[in-house]
Formats: C-alpha cells, structure tokens, sequence
C-alpha cells in the first residue's frame, strides 16, 4: 500500500516559481499470488546400449507423467520435450581414454498449470521418483521453474486510482506547508507496471508496482 512518508520523501516534488505548479509522484503497490506456473523437471539417463538407453528414458518419463497425474494435474497440462542424446565417443577425438558410459541423455517434462498449490507440493515430493532411480538434472535456463501472474487488466484501473490518490495526498500536504491552494490537474502520466518475486524464497507471491506523476496548479 501506498506510504505518505515514503511519497514526502521521495516523490521528486518541483516547485516551479513562476508556473505555480508542483509535481508529485504517487505510489501504488500491491501483492498478488501468481496464477500460473511453467515446471520444467529434467532428467538424465546414460547407457552403453542405445536401445536400451530410450527404453530407460520411456521409463522415466512414464514415471514423471503418473507421479503427476496422481496430484490431479490434467494430461493436458503435461508436455515432453524430445530427448537430447550424446554419444561420447564421436566426441573424443584424439582423448584415448573412455567414459564409462558412451550414450547419456537429457529430457524434460513440463508442466504448465493454473493450479499452484498443488504443483509446489509436487515439487516438494520429487525425491520421491528419485528414489525409483530417475537423475534430475537442474540449475540450468531450461530447468528453471517460472511464476506468472497474468491478471494485470484486472488490476490497473485499481492501482492507478490507488497511485493518483496518494499524488494528490502528497501535493495537498506541499500546498498546505507553502500556504497555497491546490488547483486543477496541469498533466498527468501514468509510469509502466512492474511485477517482480516479492523475495526469493516465494517466487510465486508477486510485488505488482506503479507509479503515478501529476502536476498541480498552486494559487495563494
């Protein structure tokens, strides 16, 4: 919400002399729950034998489909990239010594879903395939899990109205402190919205963000 000591502090506040105008910022921020989320669950598998390594790979990505199905999630909301292979020893060139396995693997299955809570509990229980053998794989652009909050027309006009009322709240406490009166709206112009994680350990709590700047006419 929306601070007059933050605003008096900051909020760039002109008095220009003979224009009889100040100009303020208004701030208006607010928090909102992400409404989807894109996991992206990588896994590796690595044999010395092709065929076997797809089988292997099958496998797993049949496991990671139930495992999710098992929470409620939709198969539509389930997708499988195709499975990125390395074979070794094509790249060893003049390197005489050998991995231990020639062929590994990595694929990803994504789930995109409006449903969040149910999603971060799944999250929370992926070692759970782990211990059926699957290797995740993470830390990298592909893996990274992605919040969205696509609910921003909603929000604006509220905001805005949010953000013009705490610009007039600070200019009718200027006009006061320099015994002038406030006076019609010279301009006005609404700043972009920004969205970021409110914090790193909740990504999917979003700090939704704008600034209004509006310029008054002063009259004594």
């Amino acid at each position: 919400m929306s601070s007059l000591g933050y605003l008096l502090g900051d909020a760039a506040i002109r008095f220009k002399e003979y224009e009889r105008t100040v100009t303020v910022k208004g701030l208006s921020e607010r928090e909102y729950k992400a409404d989807i989320v894109i996991w992206p669950i990588q896994f590796t598998a690595a044999s010395n034998d092709l065929t076997e390594m797809y089988r292997s790979i099958d496998r797993s990505t049949e496991k990671i489909r139930a495992f999710i199905k098992s929470a409620g999630i939709p198969d539509a909301e389930i997708s499988f990239s195709s499975p990125a292979i390395t074979d070794k020893l094509a790249q060893q060139y003049g390197d005489q010594s050998r991995a231990e396995f020639r062929y590994t693997a990595s694929q990803i299955v994504t789930v995109y879903s409006g449903d969040i809570d149910t999603v971060r509990t799944l999250m929370g229980k992926l070692s759970e395939l782990g211990k059926q053998g699957i290797v995740f794989s993470g830390g990298n652009y592909q893996a990274q899990t992605e919040y969205i909050f696509s609910r921003l027309n909603e929000v604006k006009p509220g905001m805005i109205e949010e953000a013009t009322r705490a610009a007039r709240e600070v200019a009718e406490k200027f006009s006061a402190d320099s015994e002038s009166r406030l006076g019609k709206i010279r301009s006005a112009s609404q700043g972009q919205f920004s969205i970021s994680e409110r914090d790193k350990n909740n990504p999917h709590i979003k700090k939704v963000r704008v600034v209004s700047t509006v310029a008054y006419y002063l009259s004594d």
